[in-house]
């Protein structure tokens, strides 16, 4: 069991994760976990633990994981708006054949706030972007 764990552990905090050594080279062979470290993925602070001092290997296996996690993090952020796009057309589908009038009068100002919110930001946003396109062919 001892051979399959990794060296570093990594607990997910809300913006990164605590960072823990583990040892199972001990007299009891139990698992130990030695934290050395918070990160930070949002602002890359790789802060040590207490008065610990981070080793070059440290570092890198720090760096390894923040890279991974923050390409996992955009991973699930795409994911979660095609989810969006799902749920949009779920929800098209309700108030087109399901809605009592209740139901639809419940959600119906919430709901074309937001849609209207949304499509001002990506009409925006596509023109910002033909826009550039436009200057850098031009």
């Amino acid at each position: 069991m001892a051979g399959d764990l990794p060296e570093f552990y990594f607990r997910i905090r809300e913006n990164g994760a605590a960072v823990f050594r583990v040892d199972t080279e001990n007299r009891m062979r139990r698992i130990e976990m030695d934290q050395i470290a918070l990160v930070n993925v949002r602002n890359g602070e790789i802060r040590p633990h207490g008065d610990r001092l981070l080793s070059d290997k440290d570092m890198a296996a720090i760096r390894d994981w923040m890279a991974r996690r923050l390409d996992l993090l955009a991973m699930r952020d795409i994911d979660d708006i095609h989810r969006a796009v799902d749920y949009l057309n779920l929800t098209t589908q309700w108030a087109q054949s399901k809605a009592s009038g209740a139901q639809l009068e419940a959600v119906t100002d919430a709901l074309l706030l937001a849609m209207h919110d949304l499509r001002t930001v990506l009409v925006r946003k596509k023109a910002d972007r033909l826009s550039a396109a436009a200057g850098e062919g031009g």
